[in-house]
């Protein structure tokens, strides 16, 4: 099975492009900034994320250029693909991405940026949070009142 997830921060604007053809189709690239875990050393040297570079086709890629910017902190799934070509050098260069097959926010549009002061651009609207219920237990659980039947109740 091949199945990547990965949560990260962009290193910038998505890059897109439009296929040439019958149907034109986005693609849109980006590299994920995704923190390792583990120790920090005490003199910072030491290189303490991944930089990993993703792919977004069709309407994923028209999701990235509309939404994403640098900074944002997003969650992907897709599957990891390898390729190599020659360069002008007459060198072979290795390439490893991900090509994603889902995306979306992790971070809510006011706990965006984090140190790299990038922030959300674009007309993306965070849902507004759900309102606590007038009755509820200091444990979050809402009171049943009494009298109320089992059976009406969406489980057993």
């Amino acid at each position: 099975m091949n199945k990547v997830i990965l949560m990260g921060r962009l290193t910038r604007d998505p890059e897109v492009r439009y296929s040439q053809g019958e149907r034109s189709m986005a693609i849109a690239r980006y590299t994920l900034a995704v923190d390792r875990r583990g120790r920090r050393s005490q003199e910072g040297s030491e290189q303490t994320a991944d930089f990993i570079n993703c792919v977004a086709f069709d309407r994923a890629g028209e999701f990235a250029e509309k939404y994403f910017r640098q900074g944002m902190r997003v969650l992907i799934s897709g599957r990891i693909q390898t390729g190599s070509y020659t360069n002008r050098d007459g060198q072979k260069v290795y390439t490893t991405e991900v090509i994603i097959e889902d995306q979306e926010f992790a971070d809510s549009k006011n706990g965006a940026g984090g140190s790299s002061g990038g922030g959300y651009a674009g007309g993306y609207q965070q849902p507004a949070p759900r309102p606590e219920p007038s009755s509820a237990i200091g444990d979050g659980f809402m009171n049943i009142p009494d009298g109320v039947e089992d059976e009406g109740l969406p489980f057993n």
